[in-house]
C-alpha cells in the first residue's frame, strides 16, 4: 500500500466486529486499495453519527487516516443502502455470499480493481431489484473468477485441446474446466457437465449482463451449475465456503 497519511476511497462494508468498548473494525473492498481493514471509533455508541453508514454492503465514501496499526474513519457517506436488499433475509444472505467469494480470494495490500469493485456494486443491485438472484449470482461468480485469474476453459478439452463440440461433457476442477467424452472417460471421479449448463456458463463468460439475463435456464440446469461451481470454489480454495449452507437453511 502507498506511503499516505490520509485518502478518499469509494468502498462497499463487507464486514464488521465489535472492536473495543465503543468502536467496530471494518473490512472494506476499496476501489483505490482494494481490501482494507479500518477502525472506526466511537461507531457503537447510541449518538454516533458514522453508525448508520457503516453497516454491511453499504456502498459509502469515507475518508481515512493512517493510525499506529489500523487505518482510521475520518469522514464517510453513504452513495447507496441497498435497503430494499436488507428487508429481505433471503436477499441479504446473497449479498453476504458475494462478499465471502470476495474476501477468499482477495488480501489486504494487493492494490484495487475498479473492475472488481464495479462488479461487486452491480452484482448488490441487481440483487436488490432482481426477483430471482440466480441469474445475478452465477455472472457474478463467472466475471469474478476472470478478474481474479481462474477463469475455466469452456470452449476447448483442458486436457486434450480439442474444440468442445455440442454433446454432455466432463469437468475438471483442478485442470480449470470442460473435459471432453473422449478424455474424461479415462479420467476417475470426474463430475459430468451437461451441453445445456456448459452453454449458460459460456454465455455469461463471454456476454454483458444485458445478454445474459435473457437467459432462461430450467429449475434442472439451475441446480447443476450452481453445484459445479461451488465444487470448482471448494477446489480452489481448498476448503468450503460458509453461506451457501446459510441460504440452503433459510430457503429450506
Amino acid at each position: 500500500m502507498a506511503d499516505f497519511r490520509s485518502f478518499r476511497a469509494s468502498a462497499i462494508v463487507l464486514r464488521h466486529s465489535d472492536w473495543g468498548e465503543a468502536d467496530r473494525l471494518l473490512t472494506l473492498y476499496t476501489r483505490e486499495q482494494g481490501i482494507v481493514r479500518a477502525l472506526a471509533k466511537g461507531a457503537r455508541k447510541t449518538t454516533s453519527r458514522k453508525a448508520g453508514h457503516l453497516q454491511p454492503f453499504t456502498q459509502i465514501t469515507v475518508q481515512l487516516a493512517k493510525g499506529r496499526d489500523l487505518l482510521i474513519v475520518t469522514q464517510v457517506e453513504t452513495v447507496n443502502a441497498f435497503l430494499t436488499l436488507r428487508d429481505n433475509l433471503e436477499k441479504i444472505s446473497y449479498a453476504a455470499y458475494a462478499a465471502e467469494l470476495l474476501l477468499r480470494f482477495s488480501y489486504e495490500e494487493e492494490g484495487g480493481n475498479p473492475t472488481v469493485f464495479k462488479l461487486l456494486t452491480d452484482t448488490l443491485q441487481r440483487l436488490e431489484k432482481e426477483a430471482d438472484s440466480w441469474l445475478a449470482l452465477r455472472y457474478y461468480e463467472m466475471r469474478l473468477l476472470d478478474a481474479v485469474g481462474f477463469r475455466p476453459q469452456l470452449f476447448a478439452c483442458a486436457n486434450c485441446g480439442r474444440e468442445i463440440l455440442p454433446e454432455d461433457q466432463f469437468f475438471s476442477f483442478t485442470a480449470g474446466g470442460a473435459i471432453c467424452p473422449r478424455c474424461g472417460d479415462g479420467i476417475p471421479n470426474l463430475p459430468k457437465i451437461s451441453i445445456e449448463a456448459l452453454k449458460y456458463l459460456r454465455h455469461f463468460q463471454r456476454s454483458s449482463y444485458r445478454d445474459a439475463s435473457r437467459a432462461r435456464p430450467s429449475f434442472e440446469v439451475q441446480k447443476e451449475t450452481e453445484a459445479l461451481m461451488q465444487g470448482y470454489f471448494t477446489h480452489l480454495l481448498e476448503r468450503q465456503l460458509n453461506t451457501p449452507n446459510f441460504i440452503k437453511r433459510i430457503k429450506a
